[in-house]
C-alpha cells in the first residue's frame, strides 16, 4: 500500500512550497463558495439554463488574452510578487459581489461583470502561480508536488461547495461572500512568507515575440501540444457542470446540489490519495489519452442515469479518470519545459484547462435547452471519446511517450540535478 500513498516528501523538506500550499488550500475554500454562489444566485434571479451558461462566455475571452499575457508576465517578473498581488485583486472582486448582493435587487449585469474580471485575474495569477513549483521543489519531487497541488484543489472544491450550499440554504449568499473574503485574507498572510521567485537569467522581456517564442515552442512538441488538445477537446465536449442546479431539481434533490459539485473531485480526491504509483508509470502520454476516453465514457453513463445516487457514482469515476489525466499532463508539463519557457507554456495550459469547461458549460447548456439535459450530457460523454480516440491516431508521440527516454524529460533532467548541486 506504501507505493500507492500520497508522497507528502515536498510539505515536509520544503518551508516555502508548504506556505504555497497553505494558502491556495485556504483561499480554494472560499473561492469555490463563490463558484457555486454565482450560478447559483443566476438560477434564482433568472430561472435560465442560457443565463447561467453564459458565464461560461463572459469569462473566455479573457481568460486567453489575460492568460496568454500572464505567460508572458510570468517569466518576466517576480512570480510570488504577482500571484500576491492578483490575489489582493481577487479579494477587491468578492466585496463587490458583497455590495451587489445586499442591494434590495441585485443586478445580473454585476454578476457576469465580475465574472469576466474574475477571469483576468485568474489568467494573469495561474501562469506564475504554475511557474512557481520547479523553482521550489527538486526535480525528482515534482511529481509529488503535483499531485499535493492537486489535493490541495480538491479538498476546497469538496468542502467549499458542501459548506456553500449550506450557507446559502440557512443564511444568504451575501454570507457566503463573507466567508470567502475571510480566507482571502489568511491566504494573503500565508503568500507573503513565500520567498521570491525572481525572472530568470534567460527570461525575454514581456512583448508579443516573447509570447510567439513560446507559441512556437509548444507547436514544435507533438507531446506537449497532445496535451493542451486531448483536453480542451475532453472539457468542451463533456463538461456538465453548468446543469448542476437544473439537474438536481429534475432529481427532486434541491438539497444535494453541493454533492454534484463535489462529485466529480471526490473521484480526483481518491486518485490523489492513491497517486504513489505514478512515480513508476513511465507512459504518461498514453494515460493522458485513455484517462479523457474514460472521462467521457463516465459522463455519458451519468447522464443515462435516473437515480441520484447513480449520478453521483458515475460523475465521481468521472473525476477520477479526470485527475488521472492532469496528473500525467502536469508531469509532462513541470518535467520538460525549461524554466525560461514555463511561464508562457503556463499560460497556454491554462488556457486548455480553463477554457475547454467555460466552453463545455455553453455547449451543456445550449443543447439542453434546445433538447433536454439528459440528452446534452450524454451526447457530449459519447462525442468525447469518439473526438479523443481520434486524435489520438494523429498524436503517435504523445502516445508513446516514455518519460525515462523522452529527450525533454532527460535534458531538463541533468539541467536541474547541475543546478542543485552548483
Amino acid at each position: 500500500m506504501a507505493n500507492f500513498a500520497i508522497d507528502l516528501t515536498p510539505l515536509k523538506k520544503y518551508p516555502d512550497f508548504r506556505n504555497l500550499w497553505t494558502a491556495g488550500l485556504i483561499s480554494y475554500f472560499g473561492s469555490m463558495i463563490t463558484y457555486v454562489a454565482l450560478p447559483f444566485q443566476l438560477k434564482e434571479l433568472t430561472g435560465s439554463y442560457l443565463a447561467v451558461g453564459l458565464l461560461g462566455v463572459v469569462e473566455i475571452v479573457p481568460l486567453i488574452i489575460f492568460g496568454l499575457y500572464g505567460g508572458v508576465l510570468a517569466d518576466s517578473v517576480d512570480r510570488k510578487k504577482m500571484v500576491w498581488a492578483t490575489e489582493a485583486g481577487a479579494l477587491i472582486l468578492v466585496l463587490v459581489l458583497l455590495g451587489n448582493s445586499l442591494l434590495g435587487s441585485p443586478t445580473t449585469l454585476a454578476i457576469y461583470l465580475v465574472a469576466a474580471l474574475f477571469a483576468v485575474v485568474d489568467g494573469l495569477q495561474r501562469p506564475s502561480m504554475d511557474a512557481m513549483l520547479p523553482r521550489l521543489v527538486s526535480h525528482e519531487d515534482l511529481p509529488a508536488a503535483s499531485a499535493l497541488l492537486s489535493l490541495r484543489w480538491q479538498l476546497g472544491v469538496i468542502v467549499g461547495p458542501t459548506i456553500g450550499g449550506i450557507i446559502f440554504s440557512t443564511l444568504s449568499v451575501s454570507a457566503g461572500y463573507v466567508v470567502d473574503i475571510a480566507t482571502y485574507v489568511l491566504s494573503l498572510l500565508f503568500l507573503a512568507r513565500v520567498r521570491s521567485i525572481p525572472r530568470s537569467k534567460e527570461a525575454e522581456k514581456p512583448s508579443l515575440s516573447a509570447l510567439l517564442d513560446g507559441v512556437r515552442y509548444a507547436l514544435k512538441r507533438q507531446d506537449l501540444l497532445g496535451t493542451y488538445i486531448i483536453d480542451l477537446a475532453a472539457m468542451t465536449l463533456a463538461m456538465p457542470m453548468a446543469l448542476y442546479p437544473f439537474w438536481a431539481d429534475e432529481l427532486n434533490a434541491p438539497w444535494a446540489l453541493g454533492m454534484f459539485y463535489a462529485a466529480i473531485t471526490v473521484g480526483s480526491v481518491i486518485v490523489t490519495l492513491t497517486s504513489g504509483w505514478t512515480r513508476t508509470y513511465r507512459y504518461h502520454g498514453r494515460a493522458v489519452i485513455l484517462a479523457a476516453m474514460g472521462w467521457g465514457l463516465a459522463i455519458a453513463a451519468a447522464g443515462l442515469s435516473t437515480s441520484l445516487i447513480f449520478v453521483l457514482f458515475f460523475l465521481t469515476v468521472a473525476g477520477a479518470s479526470d485527475m488521472v489525466s492532469a496528473l500525467f499532463r502536469g508531469n509532462i508539463w513541470n518535467q520538460t519545459i525549461p524554466d525560461h519557457f514555463r511561464g508562457r507554456l503556463a499560460g497556454i495550459e491554462l488556457l486548455s484547462y480553463s477554457v475547454g469547461p467555460l466552453a463545455g458549460q455553453l455547449r451543456a447548456a445550449s443543447m439542453a435547452a434546445a433538447t433536454t439535459l439528459s440528452i446534452s450530457v450524454t451526447s457530449g460523454g459519447l462525442m468525447c471519446v469518439v473526438v479523443v480516440a481520434f486524435l489520438a491516431i494523429f498524436l503517435p508521440k504523445m502516445w508513446k511517450y516514455d518519460v525515462q527516454t523522452n529527450e525533454f524529460a532527460v535534458r531538463e533532467r541533468e539541467i536541474r540535478k547541475n543546478r542543485e548541486i552548483s
